[in-house]
């Protein structure tokens, strides 16, 4: 593996303040509309009094620090001082509930917890009597923190713990996934090259900051170059785009499931609400080609797909070509090793489609490990390759294409069927909103594959079934067709908009065996 120059977090922001302490750091857009603004040095005095709250709450080095904060000022400087102070962050999802908090606080044992006085009823029976710092999310003005701001810092080290990021939990107990000083920094170089973000550009972040995708693609980047970010408290995907015009964005990071929620109940930009100066917007799979199509022309730029895990640190796939095509992940960031192997740890030949791994020093290009789980380190290793679960293959351009986790292979009659090729070919029907396929149980087949469809707002509901299973009978071989349709209204998700799959199983279950034929019945005739 080749080694890169190491710096830590504190590094990037130390310089940023020193070289950029006049020039804009943070706006924050709050739930009334009012906006505030911070350039790095102003800033910088907030993160220092910041630290001077934590460290009368017992923060020092080594301490843990636990966050279940909405975007809001505060989580940026608590953030900050804490890393400067050499702690780490525990970043919750804020509208958790308490056995969540209880069970990230009790592995955790952060010295201060930093909650909403809004929630804090949810939040306090899970602090163990920890001190706990109650804030409102939208203050922007610190009027709760001391005066005076800690004036020495204590040196830090690029291995340092810098937080504990727990996955999301939509399947299984979360793992705790060790971010260091390095990493931090790491992803802040790489994501800034790579969407090639300059100290005059700003980063629009909307979405939550308690995860990996606003801290690493969005923030990092911007502290790295000394860019400036403006911070939306919430989601609104009818406000977002005229948001973007309003505070000069020209970068932004989304996921494929608010891109949707835009083109359902946003629109292109009023000229009256301002003008669009974006011409970087970064999306996670999958939005179909009407739908890229459409949403690009709405903002003024070509959204481009990336590819990347909590655990690999920045995007280890990225479209940087100068035309980003929806059906691909891009190609490995400069910067980032990655292969595809088969399931023997051999490199995949082109258009093999095998597993992706990812190369680099734990703690430096990619985490650290699993917090206090050794033995589920090793696992997710073969050899120095961390082996992320997902599937894909390149092409002759080196472009590489999506083919979904492990998990999203079914076995329908001995036969391999990726999930995601059938999601993509009912999602391109012109009634079709958003899709996801699902295995379930078949007494013939073994597993079959079950559709969830939301129908787009114009679609004829009437019928609609017939329709979709006519267009995939037409496109997909029968082992792939879905075995049922079921029209709903909307899918469960993960705060950041992640679908989250394992909540359909059982009703998948339910629907196919409804359904399948007994086993005296043709396999492939449909009951």
């Amino acid at each position: 593996m080749t080694a890169t120059t190491t710096h830590t977090f504190v590094d990037l922001w130390s310089s940023a303040v020193a070289h950029r302490g006049g020039a804009p750091f943070l706006t924050f857009e709050g739930p009334s509309g009012d906006v505030t603004d911070w350039t790095y040095d102003e800033f910088d005095q907030v993160v220092a009094r910041t630290a001077a709250a934590l460290a009368e709450r017992g923060v020092e080095s080594g301490s843990s620090v636990h966050l279940a904060l909405t975007n809001s000022p505060t989580f940026i400087a608590v953030w900050v001082a804490t890393l400067r102070l050499g702690g780490w962050i525990v970043p919750s999802d804020p509208m958790g509930r308490t056995p969540e908090f209880a069970e990230h606080i009790d592995r955790t044992s952060p010295a201060v917890g930093v909650c909403a006085a809004s929630r804090a009823d949810t939040y306090l029976p899970a602090a163990g009597g920890r001190p706990v710092i109650q804030i409102d999310e939208a203050d922007a003005s610190f009027e709760w923190l001391p005066a005076d701001g800690v004036g020495e810092w204590p040196d830090v080290q690029a291995t340092d713990r810098a937080a504990v990021m727990f996955t999301s939990g939509t399947t299984g107990r979360p793992k705790g996934v060790e971010i260091t000083q390095a990493n931090y920094a790491f992803a802040g170089t790489t994501m800034a090259s790579a969407a090639d973000l300059g100290a005059d550009d700003r980063q629009i972040v909307v979405l939550p900051l308690f995860h990996a995708n606003a801290q690493y693609y969005s923030f990092a980047s911007a502290i790295a170059v000394g860019a400036s970010v403006a911070l939306m408290h919430t989601f609104s995907a009818s406000g977002f785009i005229p948001q973007a015009a309003r505070h000069r964005a020209t970068h932004a990071s989304l996921f494929a499931g608010p891109i949707r929620m835009i083109l359902a109940r946003g629109g292109p930009l009023d000229p009256s609400d301002g003008e669009l100066q974006l011409r970087h917007c970064w999306f996670a799979q999958n939005l179909g080609d009407d739908q890229f199509e459409t949403f690009g022309e709405w903002i003024g730029c070509r959204p481009r797909q990336l590819y990347g895990m909590t655990e690999t640190i920045p995007a280890v796939l990225t479209d940087t070509t100068d035309d980003p095509r929806p059906d691909s992940m891009g190609t490995v960031t400069d910067g980032c090793i990655l292969e595809i192997h088969d399931e023997h740890g051999n490199r995949c030949p082109v258009d093999t489609v095998g597993e992706i791994v990812v190369g680099g020093r734990p703690g430096h290009e990619l985490f650290a490990g699993y917090l206090d789980d050794p033995a589920t380190t090793e696992a997710s290793f073969r050899g120095a390759w961390f082996r992320t679960g997902d599937r894909a293959s390149f092409d002759a351009e080196g472009r590489h294409h999506f083919d979904g986790r492990r998990a999203d292979v079914l076995k329908v009659s001995g036969e391999n069927v990726s999930v995601v090729e059938v999601e993509a070919v009912v999602g391109s029907h012109a009634e079709v909103h958003e899709v996801v396929v699902v295995g379930a149980p078949d007494p013939i087949r073994d597993e079959v594959p079950v559709a969830f469809v939301v129908p787009t707002e114009s679609a004829d509901r009437n019928g609609l079934e017939s329709r979709l299973d006519a267009w995939a009978a037409e496109r997909l071989g029968k082992a792939k067709q879905p075995r049922h349709y079921e029209i709903v209204d909307d899918l469960p998700r993960t705060s950041v908009g992640k679908i989250r799959k394992f909540l359909l199983a059982d009703a998948a279950a339910t629907v196919a065996a409804s359904t399948s034929p007994t086993p005296n019945q043709n396999p492939e005739q449909k009951s």
